[in-house]
């Protein structure tokens, strides 16, 4: 026989194994720098955890639907979050609540330093006549072709409801109310009001002027993060301009005092309409009522929403943003690995009680190869509850990976071909 023929035979299984083990060997310890480097972090424990409670089992009650509207939402602060609604994204008139709009506008153009809170503001005829003492709608009673500060005119407007107030801020800003419009629609636009159009700063029935409560209270939310100043004149109890002191129409700041706005409205077309807000704790929620029937029932279907949302929601932050949360191996860079997280902060709002059961699940790409830009998204973090998306942000790459040198491509072209084999 020939000897060749026999030792060929024991050389290829010999040469099988080596490769075998050397297959197994980078795939072993591949699969180990994966799972070190792709592991979703643990979520944080809080600060004070609370015991466990029987009704954490419990599902969550149903919200006090306001009967008599037409429209509710309730959500969240922090989060943006609806918690719970009812034709949140159908068009309604806003009535008076137009007016948190235009004070978002008048915030946005003193920030910009284009008007300035000392500036005189005229009380023009047209403002006078078109929404003063001698009209249905609500007034401040500042006096005709008088000026005064702007800030008090804005909160003429914003405690008493005065329409004149509005009119006068709107054509002092932008030299008419048609103009005043045009920017509101602007900032609604950035502010992510997605179905609102405004043809007038006070909220006067009018011919495509309309909102939903899904966007009004996105505009609540926009004007507390965003100014929190002007935000804070919508808990003066009343307000006093020359001889007359009114009264804020928005009883909910007798009645709780964990609520600080926001805003009433009322027409015969809109009906009785409150935007309301309250922090409890580190808590904040917003509750919009559209088409009630009466000052009071608005004032006890936004308590009715509060209430339920503070005793059966809390919010918690998950992660920070621009903070590691994971690394991820990279092929062919100057570097061997990349930073990830998120851009900004996460947060959650869910059942109370349910915190321990939230599960992190990260997503990446099973190889990375360089270049990596910083701010690029790599992944996902999803966070479940029960099966339930609670919330999902992309992870970015918090460090750049430049491309590395020709040896350095070449050499992980090699690990990276052993990688699959």
């Amino acid at each position: 026989m020939n000897p060749v023929s026999k030792s060929t035979p024991r050389r290829q299984p010999q040469s099988r194994l080596l490769k075998s083990v050397g297959v197994a060997l980078v795939a072993t310890t591949t699969l180990l720098v994966g799972l070190a480097f792709a592991q979703t972090p643990a979520l944080p424990q809080p600060a004070a955890p609370r015991p466990a409670a029987l009704s954490d089992n419990l599902p969550i009650p149903p919200p006090p639907a306001p009967k008599t509207s037409a429209a509710w939402i309730l959500m969240d602060y922090a989060t943006g979050q609806v918690l719970a609604g009812e034709n949140y994204d159908t068009r309604h008139e806003p009535a008076s609540i137009t007016k948190v709009m235009t004070s978002y506008v008048v915030a946005s153009e003193m920030a910009a330093g284009k008007v300035h809170a000392d500036d005189q503001v005229m009380m023009t005829e047209h403002a006078w006549r078109e929404g003063g003492a001698g009209t249905e709608g609500s007034y401040s009673g500042f006096p005709v072709n008088k000026t005064a500060p702007l800030v008090e005119m804005e909160k003429g407007m914003v405690v008493q409801s005065g329409n004149d107030a509005a009119i006068a801020l709107a054509e002092h800003i932008a030299g008419s109310e048609e103009s005043f419009a045009a920017l509101m629609n602007a900032y609604a636009a950035r502010i992510g009001m997605k179905d609102s159009h405004f043809v007038n700063p006070h909220g006067l029935s009018a011919e495509g002027h309309y909102s939903t409560a899904h966007d009004l209270a996105r505009l609540g939310r926009a004007l507390i993060h965003d100014f929190p100043v002007s935000y804070a004149y919508n808990k003066i109890k009343e307000f006093t301009v020359g001889p007359i002191t009114q009264p804020n129409r928005n009883l909910l700041l007798w009645r709780d005092p964990t609520v600080d706005g926001i805003k009433t409205g009322h027409t015969s077309n809109a009906g009785y309409c409150l935007m309301a807000s309250a922090i409890r704790g580190d808590q904040r929620l917003i509750a919009v009522v559209l088409g009630d029937t009466s000052e009071k029932q608005r004032a006890d279907d936004a308590q009715a929403l509060l209430n339920w949302g503070f005793r059966f929601y809390e919010t918690h932050k998950l992660y920070d943003g621009g903070v590691q949360v994971a690394r991820q191996k990279v092929w062919k860079g100057t570097v061997d690995e990349v930073q990830l997280g998120l851009a900004e902060p996460m947060l959650v709002s869910m059942p109370r009680g349910k915190y321990t059961r939230l599960k992190p699940a990260m997503i990446v790409p099973k190889t990375l190869v360089a270049p990596i830009a910083k701010g690029q998204k790599i992944g996902m973090v999803k966070v479940t509850l029960d099966g339930k998306v609670m919330a999902e942000r992309p992870l970015i790459a918090l460090n750049a990976v430049p491309e590395g040198g020709f040896f350095k491509r070449l050499w992980d072209e090699f690990w990276m071909w052993w990688d699959t084999v």
